[in-house]
């Protein structure tokens, strides 16, 4: 099966908008405009009242090259294809005839109109799907650029081309109506004012004209000095306002009374391609390939605009990301965007920036162009983080693409801390451009008190991260002779692992007494090839050690020898990650392929590849979810794992084998698409093992049977509430008693009934009348209320069940009774079982009951239970059996059933403790 054993495209995290248009409605269910974006193959929808994704669509086979919507439907074309959605996830239309991918669309009243790449025009219909007309284009005269349809012109749209030109055609009669002229620039954008008859049309070169398309008359003429136009919008609540959007993120709002310019908007740090006014509001939504979605409203003294809300992604593909905190909620993700994020598994509301990394963050945050800003520091190239002290001071360090210094940053204060951590040696360096040494990688210790970085120049240092004093250095004069690849730290800060290019791993002691340098090291292990990175689980005191020969070694840190080796990758290894049990060891590599190796066992049980090369990947605190960044990707990429939702059946694979190819999760996974429909599976040509693997999955139901086998003891279902307190059920009802003794009640007045008349005489006639009780405790007609004890059974329930298995020898029934039973109720009908003392039963119900529990270890089922039931039996009844010679006789047959079966239990017990030892002494 092309799928992974143990994961599942899931969603992805951070995409918000890319280079695409995005489009603006008004819903009138929801009374609210929505904003319908494009991120990749699927497209989001959300509210402008509180800027929430209310809506995901589908997953598209290609990239989506254009959206539109009208009042029922939404459209969206990618490929050749245009799919007509209706609620983003109801597949209502798809139109077909397009050669070329479709660049442009425009609901016409009952028609869709769409243009490809080589200038086709197509009018379809949208209610039957069929083709209307089509008129073509020569892409060397008129390449459409730009479609418009003008207010009260009916049937005709306005067409504006790369070459500058603009033709009004009559779609109904199909016939040119008027060409205007020509303009010097690309036609770039096509808007309607609000005044009938003018046409916005914003160019290439920066001019936007204000055409009179009745009098082919420029009405105005502006030009702006930031670039292409990119995007034009107008305000409709009053204010004769225009605004327009620049290829270097700048918006300009102009004056069309005044014909000057009101202000200006540095909106995004890439060029804006979505500007919209808001119908009849002050508000304006502004889109960016910069992955971020913005709402501006106009309430400043000035008139200008200010951030209202906005969602907003990595601008650049993330270079590290890792889960933070034990809920498994939140995941922090560093971006080639020298930003730092935290991302929320949860709700995309609680996303949220901590900033770029800067060298000077108040000097930075007076530049108005974002994207220029000289104070802007390098990429983050990894980090790492600690929860323990989040709330006292920075908790995450992080490395940067050719520097020497170590930036902090605070997980709780949302923002980057003031320390630049660089030794004292390098300090005449840190502002030149180009560094002999930078920092190459660092760990945070498990307090949250000190950083340990590592250097190229071999040096390895401890700084206290909370004043950023230098406090320790480890070797003399170097830890190693060549590049630090990878450092760690155990929980109790007893030692520091140090990797290198080298192939060396050493060991040293945390902090040396009265000195602060650590001049040799503990143990050293050659590992015979130069390290690529170390990875440490501290709970368990693992190491993960990946080498340049594409393979890994697990190093105990408490023995500091190699327990495991796992071969198998075809490249060098990005970046690996322990599972939270320490049981898994998830690792990627260039070869674009994740492997999942389980570490008691060293088989690789699972493997899969993706198209593109994965860069970083992290696993969740609670185990349900794989992360993973990918090259080119923006977002962060979530995986679910089957084995905590489905029964999964592992087993180990070939290293070497081929992995299957998965597709990416976007934002719904591919076993969601009720609208494109789901895999048929074809048996006809599928081997055995294949065959076994798809009914595995559709039989994913499995009922145990009640017993296995019979040579397994084979413990109840009972719950334990029901057995486990036996023994000290008298203890339990002690300590529960109230504190104040109960009251007694007032006794009620005991009247006879008597016979009406002069004379005082008793109605015994009430008392003694014409039934009869039987042996059952019924009442027979003609006889007495009186109950004669002879005729009554003594035995409770339970000792009736044992009563009349003496003669059949079947204690099923009386098994079942009894585990139907509370503790309470248990206790009291094994304690009635003996005649003395106030009980109702009898010596030789006693006897079957002692014959039930050697009925029980011999079935070898409710085994917890049997040895409970034997206990009260003994602890209530003791001396009653040993003193009856009958009970007596029936205790070594009890003894012989319990050796026997204990002596099963215990073989069984210690081959699987030899097991266990045995995989864990094993080295290979």
């Amino acid at each position: 099966m092309n799928s992974s054993h143990l994961f599942q495209p899931n969603r992805a995290l951070g995409y918000v908008s890319n280079h695409i248009p995005p489009n603006v409605r008004y819903i009138d269910q929801r009374r609210e405009n929505v904003v319908i974006t494009c991120v990749g193959r699927s497209f989001h929808v959300y509210g402008c009242n509180s800027f929430r994704l209310i809506r995901t669509g589908r997953i598209h086979p290609a990239n989506i090259t254009a959206i539109a919507a009208d009042g029922f439907l939404t459209y969206v074309a990618a490929g050749n294809l245009i799919y007509g959605w209706r609620s983003s996830v109801e597949l209502r239309k798809v139109y077909r005839g397009h050669e070329k991918p479709v660049r442009l669309l425009l609901p016409f009243a009952k028609h869709l109109i769409s243009v490809d790449e080589s200038s086709l025009l197509k009018i379809w219909i949208v209610s039957t799907q069929e083709l209307y007309l089509e008129i073509p284009f020569a892409a060397h005269t008129f390449e459409i650029s730009a479609i418009v349809h003008p207010a009260s012109y009916k049937n005709k749209i306005l067409l504006g081309s790369a070459q500058g030109g603009l033709q009004l055609w009559n779609l109904k009669s199909c016939k040119l109506v008027h060409k205007f002229t020509d303009f010097d620039s690309k036609v770039m954008q096509l808007e309607q004012a609000p005044a009938l008859d003018v046409i916005a049309v914003g160019l290439h070169s920066g001019r936007i004209v204000l055409l009179n398309i009745q009098y082919d008359q420029p009405v105005m003429e502006v030009h702006q000095d930031w670039g292409p136009v990119t995007a034009i919008s107008f305000r409709t609540d009053g204010t004769a306002i225009m605004a327009s959007a620049s290829s270097n993120g700048q918006v300009v709002f102009w004056d069309l009374e005044e014909k000057t310019i009101v202000s200006t908007l540095m909106a995004h740090d890439d060029s804006v391609t979505g500007l919209h006014f808001l119908p009849n509001e002050p508000l304006l939504v502004t889109s960016s390939p910069d992955n971020s979605l913005k709402m501006w409203i106009f309430d400043l003294s000035d008139g200008g605009a200010r951030l209202l809300r906005f969602r907003e992604g990595h601008a650049a593909p993330p270079t590290c990301i890792r889960y933070h905190g034990a809920s498994g909620r939140n995941i922090v993700s560093a971006g080639e965007d020298s930003s730092l994020r935290i991302f929320s598994t949860v709700a995309e509301t609680l996303n949220c920036s901590l900033g770029k990394a800067s060298y000077n963050r108040k000097a930075s945050k007076k530049q108005k162009k974002k994207s220029e800003d000289p104070f802007r520091m390098p990429p983050i190239s990894y980090f790492t983080s600690e929860v323990t002290r989040d709330k006292e001071w920075d908790s995450i360090a992080a490395l940067h693409q050719g520097l020497v210094q170590v930036t902090t940053w605070s997980y709780d204060k949302r923002r980057m801390g003031d320390l630049h951590l660089v030794p004292e040696a390098f300090q005449n360096k840190q502002h030149k451009k180009d560094f002999s040494v930078m920092a190459t990688c660092l760990c945070l210790s498990h307090c949250g008190n000190f950083v340990v970085i590592g250097y190229s120049s071999g040096h390895v240092e401890r700084f206290n991260i909370q004043s950023g004093i230098h406090r320790a250095s480890y070797g003399a004069p170097t830890a190693h002779n060549d590049y630090i690849r990878g450092l760690s730290s155990d929980n109790l800060n007893q030692l520091v692992v140090s990797g290198a290019a080298d192939g060396l791993l050493k060991f040293w002691s945390f902090k040396q007494p009265y000195t602060t340098v650590v001049k040799t090291p503990i143990e050293t292990l050659d590992l015979g090839d130069p390290i690529t990175l170390i990875r440490t689980h501290r709970e368990s005191a693992i190491l993960c050690v990946a080498l340049d020969d594409f393979t890994l070694r697990l190093v105990d840190l408490d023995t500091r020898v190699i327990v495991r080796r796992f071969d198998g990758h075809r490249g060098t290894i990005t970046d690996a990650c322990f599972s939270p049990d320490s049981r898994w060891l998830i690792t990627t590599a260039q070869d674009c392929v994740v492997k999942v190796w389980d570490i008691p066992s060293s088989y690789l049980i699972d493997h899969f590849r993706v198209s593109h090369m994965c860069t970083s990947l992290t696993m969740s605190p609670t185990g349900d979810f794989l992360a993973t960044a990918h090259v080119d990707y923006r977002g962060i990429n979530l995986w679910a794992n089957k084995s905590l939702f489905t029964n999964v059946t592992l087993r180990g694979l070939k290293p070497e084998s081929d992995a299957p190819l998965l597709d990416l999760p976007t934002a719904l996974c591919d076993e969601q698409q009720d609208g494109i429909g789901f895999p048929l599976y074809n048996t006809k040509h599928m081997e055995v093992d294949e065959l076994e693997d798809v009914f595995e999955e559709i039989n994913l139901e499995y009922n145990s049977p009640p017993q296995l086998s019979s040579e397994l003891i084979t413990m109840s279902n009972v719950a334990a509430s029901r057995w486990q307190n036996l023994l000290n059920l008298d203890i339990i009802k002690k300590r529960n008693r109230p504190r104040q003794a109960l009251k007694k009640p007032k006794s009620a007045p005991f009247f006879l009934p008597t016979v009406a008349g002069l004379d005082f005489e008793f109605d015994l006639q009430a008392t003694i009348g014409d039934k009869t009780t039987t042996a059952g405790g019924k009442i027979a007609e003609g006889g007495s209320r009186i109950i004669e004890s002879n005729q009554v059974d003594h035995l409770t329930p339970f000792g009736r069940l044992l009563n009349a298995a003496l003669t059949t020898e079947e204690y099923g029934k009386a098994i079942d009774h009894l585990m139907k039973l509370g503790p309470s109720m248990i206790d009291y009908e094994i304690r009635n079982l003996t005649p003395f003392n106030s009980g109702s039963g009898s010596l030789p119900v006693m006897g079957a009951f002692m014959h039930m529990i050697v009925y029980m270890l011999g079935q070898r089922k409710e085994f917890e239970l049997a040895q409970s039931y034997l206990s009260l039996f003994l602890k209530l009844h003791g001396r009653t059996i040993v003193e009856n010679e009958q009970l007596s006789k029936l205790l070594p047959a009890i003894e012989d059933a319990q050796k026997a079966e204990w002596s099963a239990l215990e073989d069984k017990l210690l081959y699987g403790l030899g097991v266990v030892s045995n995989l864990r002494n094993f080295s290979g």
